[in-house]
């Protein structure tokens, strides 16, 4: 599912017009990248959280030379889905049907 088919379903759904679901949901995209850049984490009371890992300090190896790389401690988003959301996506029948195949 893309941008567009979300915000096509939104469109259908509430009768708004295309336009402004597509603003919104670019604003909404923007504020989530935009605070979580400034270190804020975000949560969404029953559907999850948006928030900053720490990843430590480590040392990787690149196997074609033969050395060590030193990857210094960093930040990346993560995505934490809230128990609700997690139960939905296991009782669902249709997400067991397409695991089978």
């Amino acid at each position: 599912m893309t941008k567009a088919d979300i915000i096509n379903q939104i469109a259908d759904k509430t009768g708004i017009d295309k336009s402004d679901v597509t603003a919104s949901v670019e604003a909404f995209f923007s504020i989530v990248k935009n605070n979580m850049s400034n270190g804020n984490n975000i949560y969404i009371r029953g559907f999850g959280s948006f928030i900053n890992k720490k990843r430590k300090k480590k040392i990787a190896r690149n196997i074609s030379r033969n050395t060590a790389i030193v990857i210094e401690e960093h930040y990346i988003p993560s995505f934490k889905p809230a128990k609700i959301f997690i139960s939905k996506i296991k009782n669902s029948d249709k997400v067991k049907q397409l695991a089978e195949k």
